[in-house]
């Protein structure tokens, strides 16, 4: 069974961290460029961070631009999103996706994909 399980969400004061994790299971998640995306209560789903499968080149929405950090662990066949100074703002569900053949960065998460999702992780940031 082909999947993407997104773990590693929490409630956090503002200002906190924590670090996203998005594990693939019956495919090899290297082939593909991954993105992080969110949904708040009431709103679209947004792209957040995409990172390509071959260059390492990434992309992140202007709202997370020196906060968060993705990355990819091949061996472990997961992709992360390190989220630091976390805001009110940040909470959403957040959900992890691979993208079509030869897309990009930038139109992955500009344009997130359709279809089904996962259960996604729960992100709070509250005091």
């Amino acid at each position: 069974q082909l999947q993407l399980v997104e773990s590693g969400g929490g409630l956090v004061q503002p200002g906190g961290s924590l670090r996203l994790s998005c594990a693939a299971s019956g495919f090899t998640l290297d082939r593909y460029v991954v993105g992080w995306f969110r949904q708040a209560p009431e709103k679209g789903r947004e792209g957040v961070s995409c990172i390509s499968s071959s260059d390492g080149s990434t992309y992140y929405a202007d709202s997370v631009k020196g906060r968060f950090t993705i990355s990819r662990d091949n061996a472990k066949n997961t992709v992360y999103l390190q989220m630091n100074s976390l805001k009110p703002e940040d909470t959403a569900v957040y959900y992890c996706a691979i993208g079509p053949p030869f897309t990009t960065v930038q139109a992955l998460c500009v344009i997130p994909p359709s279809g089904s999702w996962g259960q996604g992780t729960q992100v709070t940031v509250s005091s």
